[in-house]
């Protein structure tokens, strides 16, 4: 079963993400714990997390189907020793605030090289502020997102993913989010039906698709291998309609969240709705 969602507003407080994801009809959901443009945020109360956790209960939602999003400050692989400790507590913080909500993943961009450092040292470096993070935390997966390799983001290549997993010495602890918009981006290729199995096959052969923790569902502006980022709503982009009937026939995306982050959030149901059509 495809699990579609959004991600959601807390503007109201976290516990009102799953009653927001409801509304829409979605079957899973994304939300930011803390404000992601600052480096701190007030805690969350216990009174707060308890009534997430119920109105999870209430709404269906197991927390499988939820993928928290990370700050957009954080970078684990920063070449500025300040920074970078700066990025581990916040990540840190993050992962601790998904295990207060009962929450068992943290979808995160690997990180930038800023152009003073190499990006294998700088993949290697990302690597080991995961061991010293998830060491400290428990029961949350770290869901590496590729990008679409904008300015000196890494995570842009299926290689990059795989390099930093296989720092990683708890396998069980991470995880990958493929967003479609970044992927097409990159120069992955999904727009017919060989190309499609063609960059599934080499995620498969590179990476591993028992890392596949969830997805980002975006249609883009830009073109193939652009490196570019600009979301846009479902079939306004450039992936093409075949694209999307081939993903929501998938089996390999069943049961894993399928999160919407497209630009107008007044779509986000229709979206819904209109992908859910083209299942067979």
């Amino acid at each position: 079963m495809k699990l579609i969602g959004a991600h959601v507003s807390v503007s109201s407080g976290v516990s009102n993400a799953p009653l927001n994801a409801r509304e829409i009809g979605a079957r899973s959901f994304a939300l930011f714990t803390r404000n992601p443009s600052r480096w701190t945020s007030k805690a969350i109360s216990d009174a707060e997390a308890e009534a997430f956790k119920a109105n999870c209960v209430e709404c269906g939602y197991a927390p499988e189907v939820i993928l928290p999003h990370d700050s957009f400050l954080i970078n684990l692989g920063s070449p500025d020793k300040a920074k970078l400790e700066k990025s581990r507590e916040a990540f840190l913080d993050e992962l601790r605030r998904c295990e207060q909500l009962g929450l068992t993943m943290l979808n995160f961009h690997p990180g930038s090289h800023l152009r003073e450092m190499g990006e294998d040292e700088c993949l290697d470096l990302i690597a080991e502020s995961l061991n010293r993070l998830l060491e400290q935390s428990e029961g949350v997966k770290a869901v590496i997102e590729n990008t679409a390799g904008q300015g000196s983001n890494l995570g842009y290549s299926f290689a990059q993913i795989a390099r930093i997993i296989d720092g990683v010495e708890d396998k069980s602890r991470v995880g990958v989010c493929i967003d479609t918009c970044h992927a097409h981006s990159a120069g992955y290729d999904m727009t017919t039906p060989e190309a499609y199995e063609r960059t599934w096959r080499e995620f498969e052969e590179v990476i591993g698709i028992k890392y596949l923790s969830g997805m980002h569902l975006n249609d883009t502006l830009k073109g193939l291998g652009s490196r570019v980022d600009r979301h846009a709503p479902i079939g306004t982009g450039v992936l093409g309609g075949d694209f999307w009937r081939m993903l929501m026939n998938d089996p390999r995306m069943d049961g894993i969240p399928l999160i919407l982050e497209t630009p107008d959030e007044t779509l986000w149901a229709e979206e819904i709705s209109r992908l859910y059509s083209l299942v067979d």
